[in-house]
C-alpha cells in the first residue's frame, strides 16, 4: 500500500511538473489578449456590434472583448442595447467639451484613454487588438502570431493617408520619417498602447483644429472635411512615441476587393459598398436602421453561392464574390441569433433561413487559419509598399510602389468617366493609390460639385493658354502631371498614367510588363505617322527614337521628372506648328492639331531617348476583335462601338449629367444570351463591349446609392413623362441624328457633342405636336356636330323616335372619329 501511495505521489508530482512546464513553455512572456472596439449609442452601431460579436464567437477569437460605448446622458436614458456586448461606458466627446467641435470619431482614442485609466480589466492585459465596429472576424487574430513585437505593432495598410508624405506630417510630428499609413486592424503590446493613447487623442485634436490643411491633396480625404483626423492622430501619435509598424496588407479586406492568390484574409471591413450581380449592400443605407430590435427582419437576401459559380467564370472574381456573400450572411446570421436572444418568436421557414442554418454555410464560414501568404509583410519594418504583391520570378524581392494618375476637367463629361475609372480601379486589384488631376478655372471651381468623386490634386487650367490664348484643353494632361510632380509628395517608384475614358480590368504593373528605369512601357498608337516623316525631323533632335505610343503609360518616377516639362513644351511647340496640321503629316483626320499632346509625348520622350517597351496586350478598344488568349487590362472607350442595333459613343454624352441626376445611366446593352453564338470571334468582341458598358453602369448605380438617391421604384407620377423618355432612350440605345429638328449635321459630325436626351426630346416633341393638333381637330368636330343638333332642335318643336335614332347615329359617328384619332396617333409614333 505504501509503495502504491509513493507511485501515486510521484505521478502527481510528474503531472504538476508537466503542467507547470507546459505553462512555462507556452507563456515565456505573458500573453493575455484583449479585444477593443468603439461605438456610440445608435442603432447604426448596434447592428454592427451584433455582427462583430457574433463573428468574434464564431471565429474563436481568444481573450475577452470590450465595447467602448460613448454616450451622452440623454442618449443613455433612451438606449436599449446595453445587452449586446460586454461594455465599458465612456463619456461622449462627440461634441468637444472645449471647442464645441462636432466630431464623433474622436470617441475612439478618447474611449481607449478612458479604458486604460479607469478599467480594472486593463490591469490584466498584455496584448491589445483594436478593431472597428464595421468588421467581421473570420479567424483567430493573435498578435504574436501576426509578428507583433513590443515597440513594433502590426497594422493594416491605409494607403490614402498621403499626409504622412507631405507638409501635414511635418507640421504635426517631430518624426515625420516614422509616420506610417496604417489603421483598421491594430495589434500591439499593452505598454505601447499606454504610451500611445494620450498622444493619439491629443494629435487627433491637433489635426482636427488644423482646418487650413484639410484639403484632399494634403490629407487624401475626398470630402476635405477633416473626417479622417483621428486616423492621422493615430499615425502622428505613433510616430511621436517611436512605434514602427509591421504593415500587412493581407490580413484585412474590403468586401468587393479581390484577395491575392494564396492570401486568406481573416478580417472583413465592410466600410465601402459592395455587390454581387444585381444585389448590393452599403452600410450607409442603414444609418438609422433599428434592425436589431425588429423581430424577423434581416438585411436583403443575397444570391446563393451556387448562383455565383454560374454567373462568374473567372476564379479570382468568383472568389471575391463569395467573400462578399460570406460577409453579409455572417451579419444576417448574427441578427437571427440576436433576435432569438431578444425573445422574438421563431421566424417562419424560408429557403434563406434554412441556408443560414445549414451545414453547408457552417462549413463555408468555419474559422480561417493564417497562411504564409497572408503573413507576408510590406517589405520590412517602416518600409510601406502600396503594392498588392503577386508571385513573380523573384518572390523574395519586394515590388516597387506604384501610383496611378489620370487627368480631367470640371465638367459632367469627365465626372461620369471618373466614376467609371475609379470604380474599376478598386475592382481591378491595381496596386497603390490613384489620383485625379483636376484642371479647372477659378470660376469653374466655384460651381463644381464633383470634389468627392476621387482623390484629387487640383491644377490651374491651361485650356486657354495663358500666353497665346489658344483654346486647347488636351494640354492640361502634361501640364497637370508636371504640376503634380512639383507640388505633391510621393514615395512611388513607378507612375501609371491613364486617360479618364478607360475601364481597368486587371492590374497594370511594371514588373509584369517589364518597365524599367529608362525603359517606359506603353501601348501602340500606330496612327501617329508624324514619327516617320518631317514632323519628327522638325520637333526632335532624335527622330529615330520617336515611338508611336500613348493611352497607357508606365514610367519610372525619375524618368517622369526629367520628361514632364519636355512633354508640355513639345505639346506647345507642335500645337503652334499650324503649317503641319495636314492629315498626311499628322494622321489627324480633322487637321485641327487636336492630337498635338500625343505628339508632344512622343517627341518629348525622343528628346531623352526614352525608348518604350510597346505592348499590345494591355489595352483594347471595345468593338475591336481581341487576340486569342490575351487578358487585356484596360478598356479605352474613346470610339463608338456597337453590339447589334445597340451602340455607345461617349461623345453623345458630353453634355449629359448622369452623375448628379439620380439613377442616370447609359443605355442597357443586349443580354449576352441573345448574341449569335456561331461566330466565336464576333461573340468575344461583343462580350467585351457589353462588359465595358455594364461596368460603367454599375459604377453609376453604386454612386447614386452612395448619394442616397431615392428608390427609383417610388418616384412620383409627376416624373412619368421623363421616365417614359428615359425608357425609350435606353431601349433604343442611340436614336438617329436625323430626328434632331434644325440641327446642322455637318457641325454635329465634327463636334460630336449632341447628347442622347436632346435626340429623345426632338422625337417626343414632334409626337406631342401632332397629338395636340388631332385633339384640336376633334374638338372642332364636336362643336360642329353640337351646332347641327342644336339647330335641328330649334327647327322641330317635339322630339320623336326618329330624333332619338338620329342622336344615336350622331354618337356613333363621333366615336368613329375618336377611333380614327387613336389609329392616327398609333401611326405617328414611329415617325
Amino acid at each position: 500500500m505504501a509503495g502504491f501511495l509513493v507511485l501515486v505521489a510521484v505521478g502527481l508530482m510528474g503531472l504538476c511538473m508537466n503542467g507547470s512546464w507546459g505553462v512555462e513553455a507556452g507563456q515565456k512572456a505573458p500573453r493575455r489578449i484583449h479585444t477593443l472596439f468603439s461605438v456610440e449609442c445608435q442603432n447604426y452601431f448596434d447592428w454592427q456590434t451584433v455582427g462583430l460579436m457574433h463573428s468574434y464567437k464564431k471565429a474563436g477569437q481568444p481573450g475577452p472583448i470590450t465595447r467602448l460605448l460613448s454616450c451622452t446622458d440623454d442618449e443613455k436614458k433612451k438606449y436599449k442595447g446595453m445587452h449586446l456586448a460586454p461594455t465599458f461606458e465612456v463619456p461622449s466627446m462627440s461634441r468637444h467639451p472645449k471647442t464645441g467641435d462636432w466630431y464623433p470619431a474622436i470617441n475612439k482614442p478618447a474611449g481607449v484613454v478612458h479604458w486604460l485609466k479607469h478599467s480594472k480589466e486593463a490591469e490584466n492585459v498584455d496584448w491589445v487588438l483594436i478593431l472597428d465596429a464595421d468588421m467581421i472576424i473570420r479567424g483567430p487574430i493573435v498578435p504574436w502570431e501576426l509578428g507583433a513585437e513590443k515597440g513594433k505593432p502590426v497594422a493594416a495598410y491605409y494607403g490614402y493617408l498621403v499626409g504622412c508624405d507631405n507638409i501635414l506630417s511635418q507640421l504635426h510630428t517631430k518624426h515625420p520619417d516614422l509616420c506610417d499609413k496604417v489603421g483598421g486592424l491594430l495589434a500591439m503590446h499593452m505598454d505601447d498602447l499606454r504610451a500611445l493613447a494620450p498622444m493619439w487623442l491629443s494629435k487627433t485634436e491637433e489635426v482636427r483644429e488644423d482646418r487650413a490643411h484639410w484639403t484632399t491633396n494634403i490629407t487624401g480625404d475626398i470630402y476635405g472635411k477633416g473626417w479622417i483626423s483621428e486616423m492621422y492622430g493615430y499615425s502622428f501619435g505613433a510616430a511621436e512615441v517611436g512605434l514602427q509598424h509591421k504593415i500587412n496588407d493581407n490580413l484585412m479586406i474590403y468586401p468587393g476587393y479581390t484577395p491575392r492568390e494564396g492570401v486568406v484574409p481573416i478580417l472583413f471591413h465592410y466600410g465601402l459598398p459592395f455587390s454581387v450581380g444585381n444585389w448590393s449592400f452599403s452600410k450607409l443605407d442603414h444609418h438609422e436602421d433599428g434592425i436589431v430590435y425588429d423581430c424577423g427582419r434581416l438585411f436583403p437576401e443575397p444570391p446563393y453561392p451556387k448562383e455565383v459559380k454560374v454567373m462568374e467564370s473567372d476564379p479570382n472574381k468568383r472568389r471575391a464574390l463569395l467573400l462578399n456573400l460570406e460577409c453579409i450572411n455572417t451579419l444576417n446570421e448574427g441578427l437571427l441569433l440576436q433576435h432569438a436572444a431578444n425573445g422574438c418568436p421563431k421566424p417562419k421557414w424560408s429557403k434563406y433561413l434554412s441556408f443560414l442554418k445549414s451545414k453547408t454555410f457552417a462549413e463555408l464560414t468555419r474559422p480561417k487559419q493564417l497562411t504564409p501568404a497572408t503573413l507576408q509583410f510590406e517589405k520590412a519594418v517602416h518600409v510601406v509598399q502600396a503594392v498588392q504583391q503577386q508571385v513573380v520570378d523573384e518572390p523574395t524581392k519586394p515590388h516597387p510602389k506604384i501610383h496611378t494618375l489620370f487627368s480631367t476637367e470640371c465638367t459632367p463629361y469627365f465626372d461620369w468617366q471618373t466614376v467609371g475609372l475609379v470604380h474599376s480601379f478598386h475592382l481591378s486589384g491595381q496596386p497603390g493609390n490613384i489620383t485625379r488631376l483636376l484642371s479647372c478655372t477659378d470660376e469653374d471651381l466655384k460651381q463644381y460639385t464633383g470634389h468627392d468623386l476621387a482623390p484629387t490634386h487640383y491644377v490651374p487650367s491651361m485650356s486657354r493658354h495663358p500666353l497665346t490664348g489658344d483654346w486647347y484643353p488636351a494640354i492640361n494632361k502634361p501640364a497637370a502631371v508636371l504640376h503634380w510632380l512639383n507640388h505633391a509628395n510621393t514615395d512611388a517608384e513607378y507612375i501609371v498614367i491613364l486617360d479618364a475614358d478607360m475601364i481597368l480590368r486587371g492590374p497594370i504593373t511594371p514588373w509584369e510588363f517589364k518597365a524599367a528605369h529608362g525603359r517606359p512601357v506603353s501601348t501602340p498608337y500606330d496612327y501617329l505617322i508624324g514619327c516617320d516623316n518631317e514632323l519628327a525631323n522638325l520637333h526632335t533632335r532624335h527622330p529615330e527614337a520617336c515611338d508611336k505610343v500613348g493611352g497607357v503609360i508606365i514610367m519610372h518616377i525619375d524618368d517622369l521628372r526629367k520628361f514632364a516639362l519636355l512633354w508640355l513644351h513639345k505639346t506647345e511647340e507642335v500645337r503652334a506648328d499650324t503649317a503641319h496640321y495636314a492629315t498626311n503629316i499628322t494622321g489627324d483626320i480633322y487637321e485641327s492639331g487636336w492630337i498635338s499632346e500625343m505628339y508632344g509625348y512622343s517627341f518629348g520622350a525622343a528628346e531623352l531617348k526614352l525608348r518604350h517597351q510597346i505592348s499590345s496586350e494591355i489595352l483594347i478598344y471595345p468593338g475591336y476583335a481581341p487576340q486569342p488568349g490575351v487578358r487585356y487590362r484596360v478598356f479605352h472607350y474613346g470610339l463608338e462601338y456597337k453590339v447589334g442595333n445597340w451602340s455607345f459613343d461617349k461623345a453623345n454624352w458630353r453634355n449629359v449629367d448622369v452623375v448628379n441626376k439620380c439613377w442616370g445611366q447609359f443605355p442597357d446593352p443586349p443580354d449576352p444570351s441573345t448574341l449569335d453564338q456561331t461566330d466565336k470571334n464576333k461573340l468575344q468582341t461583343d462580350l467585351l463591349s457589353i462588359e465595358c458598358i455594364k461596368t460603367l453602369n454599375e459604377a453609376l448605380r453604386l454612386h447614386h446609392e452612395r448619394r442616397n438617391c431615392p428608390d427609383p421604384n417610388s418616384l412620383s407620377n409627376s416624373n412619368s413623362d421623363a421616365a417614359e423618355e428615359v425608357v425609350v432612350s435606353r431601349k433604343f440605345g442611340k436614336l438617329d441624328a436625323s430626328h434632331v429638328v434644325g440641327s446642322n449635321r455637318a457641325e454635329m459630325n465634327h463636334s460630336q457633342e449632341i447628347s442622347e436626351p436632346t435626340l429623345t426630346d426632338g422625337l417626343f416633341s414632334s409626337v406631342r405636336f401632332w397629338v395636340v393638333a388631332l385633339w384640336v381637330f376633334c374638338g372642332l368636330g364636336f362643336l360642329t356636330v353640337a351646332s347641327v343638333l342644336f339647330s335641328g332642335r330649334r327647327g322641330k318643336g317635339k322630339r320623336g323616335k326618329s330624333y332619338r335614332i338620329k342622336r344615336r347615329n350622331s354618337g356613333s359617328g363621333f366615336m368613329d372619329i375618336n377611333g380614327r384619332d387613336r389609329h392616327l396617333r398609333g401611326g405617328e409614333v414611329p415617325l
